[in-house]
């Protein structure tokens, strides 16, 4: 009875157009003061408990540091040396996007500062190179999607504070299915580029390549600070975070000085305010799982599934179509601080690998970032394209489709997620 009154009051306030976070506060409050005799006392003292995680001290450095590396140039030098690599095959500047995207995603973080990133300047090149605007914004929204996948991942921060799994072994453990799916994406872009027969670049010299190399290698460094400092036990994920924000400072500022200490200020408050709404967003998630604990609401839901005989293919299953629905209406920072405390416990119970049901929570992400209504790559991209969300979504349907495939292997087949943490010790 009270998961019934929980999770209707949430839908009803979320139908009403409300932030999914207000929405949560509310049904919080509403029910502790309705219909439970939890004394406030407590409800502080897990407030602030809660969020008290040195986990949590990543997400503002990591928002921090790709938005450094946003305004800074990194993301042009990434495209160039891309470029240089895969340019003269089949949709060769397609391919350079989904290149880019995958290098981008290993310094930042964050799905849709990859497709800003990376979009707005790849998408027109390819329009004045004769590629069809619907082809590029379709490989830039998908691809953009493998910022929280391929590591470091504010996703994966997320799941691990509303789950207690370690940071260091889901960013190890996305490293196979981020190289994967950006195989797997650039596979669509390439065949659909022979179809119809898209431009080529002319093949670059090994001179070149070097050279663009050279250019980018200081964004490049960051993806080995960053997996070589976890990796070797140099620093913590939340300490990683610190030093990639550090770094792209540098870089963007002192380096490449394609930004001004007169532009640090802009920066700093865009990223206060995004980790701002983060932070209360994880807040009211948090007294959100308190409330299903205490109602015993994931054990109940366990102990449900269990003696129904819903063995462990059907519950991930389940688990994939729920996420997906999800997908339709709520972000993915709210999808996983909501979900990640009901199904976790049951997926426990089943035996399933703490970490491989991140990695699985985190593709089902990816694809409900590219799918309406409320899929964020696609506004993204709709605003650097200029075309409508109906529009976008028809040009994006052959690679959702392929990440679609996707879900089902990284689903059925823990090893593509588990293989490299446990090799390294991890788990």
């Amino acid at each position: 009875m009270s998961a019934a009154i929980i999770f209707v009051l949430l839908l009803v306030l979320m139908l009403t157009g409300m932030p999914v976070s207000i929405s949560l506060g509310l049904t919080v409050l509403t029910f502790l003061f309705g219909f439970t005799d939890v004394p406030l006392e407590s409800v502080a003292l897990k407030l602030f408990t809660g969020i008290e995680k040195f986990e949590i001290m990543a997400i503002p450095f990591f928002i921090l540091a790709g938005n450094f590396l946003t305004h800074g140039g990194v993301a042009r030098r990434m495209i160039n040396f891309a470029s240089s690599m895969v340019g003269h095959w089949y949709g060769g500047l397609g391919l350079a996007g989904v290149l880019g995207c995958a290098l981008f995603a290993a310094v930042s973080g964050s799905s849709p500062a990859t497709v800003v990133a990376i979009g707005s300047i790849l998408l027109p090149a390819m329009t004045r190179a004769g590629f069809p605007k619907s082809f590029g914004a379709g490989v830039i929204t998908t691809s953009g999607a493998l910022g929280i996948l391929i590591p470091p991942s504010i996703v994966m921060v997320m799941y691990s504070v509303a789950t207690n799994t370690s940071v260091g072994a889901l960013f190890m453990a996305g490293v196979i299915p981020g190289l994967a799916l950006a195989g797997v994406l650039g596979g669509v872009t390439w065949y659909r580029a022979r179809k119809f027969n898209y431009p080529r670049l002319r093949k670059a010299t090994w001179g070149e390549r070097y050279k663009a190399f050279k250019s980018s290698v200081w964004g490049l460094l960051l993806i080995v600070i960053v997996m070589g400092g976890i990796y070797t036990g140099l620093f913590t994920p939340t300490e990683a975070a610190a030093m990639s924000a550090v770094y792209a400072f540098f870089v963007a500022v002192f380096v490449y000085k394609d930004m001004g200490l007169k532009d640090v200020p802009k920066v700093l408050l865009n990223s206060a305010n995004m980790s701002a709404m983060l932070l209360y967003i994880i807040t009211n998630a948090v007294l959100f799982s308190f409330i299903l604990t205490n109602e015993n609401i994931p054990q109940a839901l366990a102990d449900w599934m269990l003696g129904h005989g819903l063995g462990m293919i059907s519950f991930l299953l389940a688990c994939n179509v729920i996420l997906l629905l999800a997908g339709n209406f709520m972000e993915p920072s709210s999808i996983v601080l909501i979900f990640a405390p009901i199904l976790f416990p049951v997926a426990i119970k089943l035996g399933i690998d703490p970490v491989h049901f991140g990695i699985i929570m985190v593709v089902n992400m990816e694809v409900g970032m590219c799918h309406p209504p409320v899929g964020l790559n696609l506004y993204v991209a709709s605003g650097i394209t200029k075309m409508g969300i109906t529009e976008l979504t028809v040009a994006v349907w052959p690679w959702l489709l392929a990440m679609l495939a996707f879900l089902g292997l990284v689903t059925y087949w823990p090893p593509m997620s588990i293989w490299f943490p446990r090799m390294l010790g991890m788990m």
